[in-house]
């Protein structure tokens, strides 16, 4: 299986730092949405640091609020920084292109991933190819609003 995944840590931080100055090119006109699904920026405390850390992830599912965003890191066997950060720390902040706002951040069960990943691979199938790559479980996040209460313009 892929121990790197698809892609190595080097074209992967050169993928986030394309798609980050696309966003500060054109004034946030490009890069917030990629098909279907909705660019978030997660904002988590760094589990070693403490410092802020942030990641450009996309969100297959977002409605009433909610957010789904996906550890696949590629289909490699390791899981993604942000994500070991969000399980120490389940307290985390969303960038949309119109907001920031505290979320809390949890693993989606079992069930629930078995109901979430069909609209996920659909959403884009690369997922799919992923999880066969890897020998590890793709971990689903749901973030929802940290107050329990949808945002009026999410």
């Amino acid at each position: 299986m892929a121990k790197d995944g698809m892609y190595g840590d080097t074209l992967l931080r050169l993928m986030t730092g394309l798609h980050r100055g696309t966003i500060r090119l054109t004034g946030g006109l490009l890069g917030w949405r990629i098909g279907s699904m909705e660019t978030v920026e997660l904002h988590t405390t760094g589990r070693r640091t403490g410092q802020r850390r942030s990641a450009l992830l996309t969100a297959p599912i977002h409605d009433d609020g909610r957010y789904v965003v996906v550890a696949s890191r590629g289909g490699s066997d390791r899981h993604p920084a942000w994500y070991l950060n969000l399980v120490a720390d389940p307290n985390v902040e969303l960038t949309t292109r119109h907001w920031t706002r505290p979320y809390r951040a949890r693993t989606a069960t079992p069930a629930e991933k078995a109901e979430l990943w069909p609209t996920v691979a659909a959403a884009y199938p690369g997922y799919e190819h992923y999880r066969k790559r890897t020998n590890r479980d793709i971990p689903l996040v749901i973030c929802e609003p940290a107050d329990g209460a949808a945002p009026a313009d999410a």
